[in-house]
């Protein structure tokens, strides 16, 4: 049974709607949706995670019931803990490798056909979940349906090179495998080296030719990248923001903490200060969702998404 709904899925919930949508090929009884909108999807974790149960067993002592956790810091965010249990990260890795087994269960079975498009958006920087996982264990196995992948790049005019790894330089290339491919593929880079300017290079499902298409969106000179976190947000979130339209509606605006002093002041780590936590390409991403939704009521949902891909070259 197909619902006339698109769901829309972040992380773990991306993991779990997809799953979801992957049960409902075999459960008749489920409800299958017409798209399915990914946002960082947990397609895939850290192999530490694996093995995190393991890191977790002292726990059983008392006096080391702190072993528990991955991480105890201050509760700041007045939606998400901060600290990390043990056994999260290893619920984690199980469904990751759960989801990864049943997409390729189905692709043996030649039954992915029968998947809804999915359009996921997906920093290529992340140190949350797993982008290669995203191309290698999920968007290799699908096919010519109207799927695609939107790749957040570094912001390769960030005046950092001496501090990055040589290699982020070329990440989405060695991240894609080459085209043509069964799914179209937009990156988000910047329109030069020298440039915040950025534009979209698209490729379409079984082309092998890109359009590139200017945005009029420039990166703050001062983000070097996305982040898991910063994928769902807009720059004007009162939370997470980097310029709120309601600063502190929530007691603190993360976005906005710039902070510089001794290291040893703070009681959290700067990687959880640094962590950007908005999307400047918010607005862009919007529009993409907004026109796959429009395709929704069509009979043909993935003939629309393909004319509407080649009409946004």
């Amino acid at each position: 049974m197909t619902c006339r709904c698109t769901w829309w899925a972040y992380s773990n919930g991306g993991a779990l709607a997809l799953k979801y949508a992957l049960d409902s090929l075999e459960d008749k009884s489920l409800r299958r949706p017409q798209q399915v909108i990914l946002l960082s999807p947990m397609i895939g974790v850290t192999a530490f995670a694996r093995f995190a149960g393991l890191a977790g067993l002292p726990s059983v002592f008392p006096a080391f019931a702190r072993a528990a956790w991955l991480n105890v810091v201050p509760e700041f965010n007045p939606y998400k803990y901060n600290s990390f249990p043990v056994k999260a990260a290893r619920q984690s890795w199980l469904l990751s490798q759960a989801l990864q087994q049943q997409i390729v269960q189905e692709a043996q079975r030649q039954r992915l056909s029968e998947l809804a498009p999915v359009l996921t958006f997906q920093s290529v920087m992340d140190s949350t979940v797993s982008t290669r996982a995203v191309v290698d264990s999920l968007y290799r196995y699908l096919p010519d349906n109207g799927s695609e992948l939107v790749i957040f790049d570094i912001n390769q005019a960030a005046n950092l090179r001496a501090l990055f790894r040589p290699s982020l330089y070329s990440a989405v290339n060695t991240l894609l495998p080459p085209a043509p491919r069964p799914y179209g593929t937009t990156v988000i880079t910047n329109a030069a080296p020298d440039t915040y300017e950025t534009v979209a290079r698209t490729t379409l499902a079984g082309m092998r030719s890109e359009t590139v298409t200017p945005l009029n969106i420039a990166w703050p000179q001062d983000m070097y990248s996305l982040s898991h976190v910063a994928v769902p947000f807009p720059l004007t979130d009162s939370l997470y923001g980097r310029e709120p339209a309601e600063k502190n509606r929530y007691g603190i605006s993360i976005g906005t903490i710039s902070l510089r002093g001794e290291t040893s002041t703070l009681s959290v780590g700067l990687d959880t200060l640094m962590r950007v936590t908005s999307n400047p390409f918010f607005p862009w991403m919007m529009a993409r969702i907004n026109h796959h939704i429009a395709c929704s009521e069509q009979a043909d949902i993935a003939a629309c998404l393909r004319s509407q891909e080649a009409a946004s070259e």
